[in-house]
């Protein structure tokens, strides 16, 4: 009896033990963050002979590239390489198989690319694609690498991070999944991972002062691109009558100095896929508190003769866009994001939520209110949500586009003076080629009383493609030993303008588990890895670490 009592007790013990454990996991490589970077670092990862784990938020994966974003930003394509250039390779042959074309034939489609065609039959590669393509690539390298992904899992900012000196031990969900790993990737736009890990960052726009920049700071008066009021355009409710109060969306706050620093941050928006074919078009919902008082200063934009709608409908296959914000008032909802990156859980809901309903409502406004013109009421009559796309999302993305929330302070902060290819990187990791993009900041009274936006700058590279240190990828040393950030990379705003752009932050991915494969391997930093080694590894990877003769 004696015996048996002790048996029941010792497997108790047993069970009970087993229990507590069963919600731990462990890996070489823990990464966070579903997005392009975090599946690319995965795979790298695995590539590498080394165990890991990816935690993703989302349920779906792939970020911005999988979230409407299919008209790719890609600059010189030529310094695109290693598993970026892969997916892009996938891409190209999924289109070469006839049956991807199902709502349009492959002859009618235009072939437009940014700069170059979409299909670069050379290069075998394709640029410009649809959302759910792109899914499906990523979950191929899923099952192709065997990834062991965790969906639906949100850091807990709190607490969940434990830290053994300068040392990520390991990180918890709020689901109370923890995972130890000996190197943390952090790949989700946002930045959660790093600064739970108490490492440096900065949200907002520096002076120009800070790093000696142009075009960082308040940019008032700069006025790039076609996003601005070309027409004198009152603010006010009642047309030159302060009195009756702002018209929505328009901020009663004084821009600041031009050059001077603030909190303020680029707008976000969703990239909406939308079709103009008969059997596979939603018409425009609208939204649950839409009302079309918000849009009064588009009515006023279209009087003004405005009539470059349409521009942004950038072609996708199959009779289908990616369409992006385009003009003074569109789809960027301007001023609305400012405290997104620092933001609970439950508020960014809300404010995703908050984007949702205004964009969606613009879409009705345009395409059913009176003060809009006939004509653009007629074309908008032909486009519809993509029937075939977010399918479990009433046909909305899924992501909204965090063009830029936290930014580390690592190793070495990127300037626009590294994007101008002014000063030496002597360790690059990959390289970037897009304008240096930010998108409007703020919308403010003019002191002639007219309304004006503030912010959108394009610039280019003053001499081409340009090179990413490595420095930018890994935290000061002091601060964490084991975690690289190749989405939320250390750079300044306008820097980062150039760099957030869906191929580099898979170059950036790669780059970064290749990285901390190499110090587990050596039992190093970070900061400590051998830059000749991590450059050997990146040109066997085919990684472009320097402009192609």
């Amino acid at each position: 009896m004696r015996k048996t009592l002790l048996a029941v007790v010792i497997i108790g013990l047993l069970v009970s033990c087993n229990q507590s454990h069963s919600n731990d996991y462990q890996a070489d490589l823990i990464v966070y963050g579903g997005t392009s970077a975090g599946i690319i670092s995965a795979v790298q990862a695995k590539k590498s002979g080394k165990s890991v784990i990816v935690i993703s938020p989302d349920k779906h994966l792939g970020g911005l590239s999988s979230g409407g974003l299919g008209f790719t930003d890609t600059g010189d394509k030529s310094v695109i390489g290693g598993l970026a250039r892969d997916f892009y390779h996938r891409v190209y042959q999924h289109y070469q198989d006839s049956s991807a074309w199902r709502w349009q034939a492959q002859s009618e489609y235009g072939n437009k690319g940014q700069g170059t065609p979409a299909i670069d039959g050379n290069e075998r590669t394709m640029w410009i694609f649809e959302p759910h393509v792109a899914e499906q690539i990523f979950e191929d390298y899923v099952k192709e690498y065997e990834l062991e992904v965790w969906r639906d899992e949100w850091l807990d900012r709190e607490s969940g991070v434990m830290k053994k000196g300068d040392r990520i031990v390991s990180i918890t969900t709020l689901s109370g999944k923890t995972f130890k790993g000996k190197m943390f990737i952090d790949a989700t736009y946002e930045g959660d991972l790093m600064a739970a890990a108490d490492v440096s960052y900065h949200v907002g726009r520096e002076a120009n002062s800070v790093y000696g920049e142009k075009w960082n700071g308040i940019q008032t008066g700069v006025l790039h691109h076609d996003h601005w009021f070309k027409s004198d355009i009152s603010p006010y409710v009642i047309p030159g009558d302060s009195a009756s109060g702002l018209l929505y969306g328009v901020s009663a706050e004084d821009p600041g100095i031009y050059g001077e620093g603030d909190h303020r941050l680029q707008a976000y928006c969703f990239r909406m896929c939308l079709s103009n074919h008969p059997d596979n078009r939603v018409p425009f919902p609208k939204p649950d508190h839409y009302n079309p008082e918000n849009y009064e200063l588009l009515a006023r934009v279209f009087t003004s003769g405005w009539r470059e709608t349409f521009r942004k409908f950038d072609p996708v296959p199959n009779r289908k866009t990616d369409t992006n914000n385009h003009g003074p008032f569109s789809t960027d909802f301007i001023g609305m994001n400012y405290d997104y990156p620092e933001a609970s859980y439950e508020r960014r809901r809300e404010i995703i939520k908050e984007h949702e309903e205004y964009q969606k409502g613009l879409l009705y406004f345009m395409a059913n209110d009176s003060k809009v013109p006939s004509d653009v009421r007629k074309e908008m009559a032909q486009w519809g949500l993509a029937k075939d796309e977010f399918t479990d999302n009433g046909h909305w993305p899924h992501q909204l586009y965090i063009r830029e929330a936290r930014r580390m302070v690592g190793q070495h902060v990127m300037t626009e003076h590294d994007t101008f290819s002014e000063s030496e990187i002597a360790d690059p990791v990959g390289m970037g080629s897009y304008a240096l993009d930010s998108h409007n900041v703020q919308r403010y009274v003019k002191a002639d009383g007219h309304v004006q936006n503030e912010g959108d700058i394009g610039v280019k590279p003053k001499k081409g493609p340009y090179k990413i240190s490595y420095g930018s990828l890994v935290p000061k040393k002091e601060e964490c030993g084991n975690l690289l950030v190749p989405v939320c990379v250390s750079s300044s705003h306008i820097a980062f303008g150039s760099i957030r752009m869906e191929p580099v932050f898979m170059i950036l991915g790669q780059s970064a588990a290749l990285a901390a494969s190499l110090a587990i391997d050596n039992g190093t930093g970070v900061q400590d890895v051998s830059y000749e080694a991590l450059e050997k590894l990146l040109l066997e990877s085919k990684q472009v670490l320097s402009t192609p003769k």
